[in-house]
């Protein structure tokens, strides 16, 4: 059998709650307290499913023991009653966070009964929402990424630390490696996810263009300008704004991006009226930011303001063990839309998915499988089915950087001991450039970040050791 709600009646006056005890115990577990004092340690020590309560009460009233049960981790349903009815009153109680009001003096039992079950199916069914609000954003906010390297699992760990916080985030990867895609999880596992993800493609646009579709312009700012535009800041109001390839944007906008970074507030082109905004920036570049900094193709102020968090996603290469996975998904949903019974890769079929570099990470291997998918003609697809790209790779489409020489430890040393003797005497080597270090490790500068942080030397001098 259900267990029945719990009810906790709080009246000073002991006919009158006695009296609701006995009209109610029928269809509820009740208990009683005489004023607010004893009611809150009630509310403390046990989970009540309703509380009904006297407005006047010694010491404090209702409305108080209201908004002190509703900062319970558990609220109950909070229904106030009162022989002083007046509609002021009623909406008073509401703010304070009263699920219901009824007035004493005309209540009867069968309709306060009907009542408190009202307010308590209205707040299960509001549970129920936010408890599937929370599994939409577990499943569409992080899950819907594939891959369980430890590569990937270090990049989720990072997501579901910073999505809470407001912190501007800087997302760095090569291309197809799904920037667009963390930029959208952070947003939707942040506070702001139920306000707008507003995303901006900055090498797309001239940079023209790109000041006036970043902040707007009013009628007649510029040729063809036939009327006021909102900018993309704007639209963001109170969300979040992506900027991918931030590192295409020219020096006017730099300028204007780092006033709003810090003040949040910009102008309109056209317009000398200030413009506050409430913005969660995510920004996302293929492009070595440091690099374009030291040649001074990019403001190092901003470049501080946007890597307030840095996040690095690996290349598909690095993280090659997640290839049978992204595989099997891409499989599943592609042969969904082309209404084709595919369910499988042949042992070579894998092998070749395997050993391909994936010089344009997912992207390319999405489309690989999408191309296969089309041309399969039977449940499984073989290595036949495979882009000529994926089974005969031509030089060009492999990485540029050189391939990475094998690592031997010499004696007495492990491999990471090893690893990292090679990356010391590489920064040595190059007089700390670390483009030139990576290039001759036979590694990208990315990953050679990644390896300065777990090895302990970002902060590594190449001059004094």
């Amino acid at each position: 059998m259900e267990d029945r709600p719990t009810l906790l009646i709080v009246d000073d006056e002991k006919p009158t709650r006695e009296g609701l005890r006995a009209a109610l115990e029928e269809r509820f577990d009740v208990y009683v307290a005489e004023d607010a004092a004893m009611a809150m340690d009630l509310l403390e020590r046990e989970r009540f499913d309703a509380l009904l309560t006297d407005f006047r009460m010694p010491k404090d009233d209702g409305m108080k023991l209201i908004a002190r049960a509703k900062s319970l981790s558990r609220p109950p349903v909070c229904i106030l009653m009162t022989a002083y009815g007046s509609e002021e009153l009623a909406v008073e109680a509401m703010k304070r966070g009263a699920d219901d009001y009824i007035a004493k003096g005309r209540m009867q039992i069968d309709e306060l009964e009907m009542r408190i079950a009202r307010a308590l199916r209205q707040h299960r069914l509001e549970d129920e929402n936010r408890s599937l609000h929370a599994q939409l954003d577990e499943r569409f906010g992080i899950e819907e990424i594939i891959g369980n390297s430890p590569a990937m699992h270090e990049v989720f760990d990072v997501v579901k630390q910073v999505a809470p916080t407001p912190a501007t985030v800087l997302i760095q990867g090569e291309s197809g490696t799904g920037k667009e895609m963390f930029a959208k999880a952070i947003h939707r596992l942040s506070p702001r996810a139920r306000q707008p993800l507003v995303t901006v493609h900055c090498a797309a646009l001239p940079a023209t263009l790109l000041e006036s579709e970043l902040f707007g312009h009013e009628k007649g700012a510029f040729t063809g300008a036939n009327e006021r535009r909102i900018g993309r800041f704007e639209q963001a109001n109170g969300g979040t704004l992506f900027l991918d390839e931030i590192g295409e944007i020219d020096a006017s906008t730099q300028v204007k991006l780092l006033r709003v970074l810090g003040e949040r507030t910009f102008e309109r082109l056209g317009s000398n009226k200030t413009v506050s905004v409430d913005v969660r920036l995510v920004a996302a570049t293929n492009r070595d930011l440091e690099e374009l900094v030291r040649t001074r193709a990019f403001r190092e102020d901003l470049f501080f303001r946007l890597r307030v968090v840095e996040l690095w996603l690996p290349p598909l290469r690095d993280r090659i063990g997640d290839v049978p996975l992204l595989a099997a998904h891409f499989l599943k949903e592609i042969a969904r839309q082309y209404g084709k019974a595919v369910t499988g890769f042949t042992m070579d079929a894998m092998n070749t998915l395997l050993a391909h570099p994936w010089p344009a990470n997912v992207r390319e291997l999405r489309n690989a499988i999408e191309g296969a998918v089309a041309l399969c003609r039977t449940d499984r697809i073989s290595l036949r089915d495979l882009p000529t790209s994926v089974r005969e790779p031509r030089e060009a489409t492999l990485p540029s950087a050189p391939r990475r020489a094998r690592v031997s430890a010499p004696d007495g040393l492990t491999l990471k001991e090893s690893e990292r003797q090679q990356i010391i005497h590489a920064l040595q080597e190059t007089r700390g450039n670390r483009t030139l270090a990576a290039k001759q490790l036979g590694i990208s500068r990315r990953t050679l970040h990644r390896k300065l942080h777990v090895y302990q030397l970002e902060d590594f001098d190449a001059r004094g050791g």
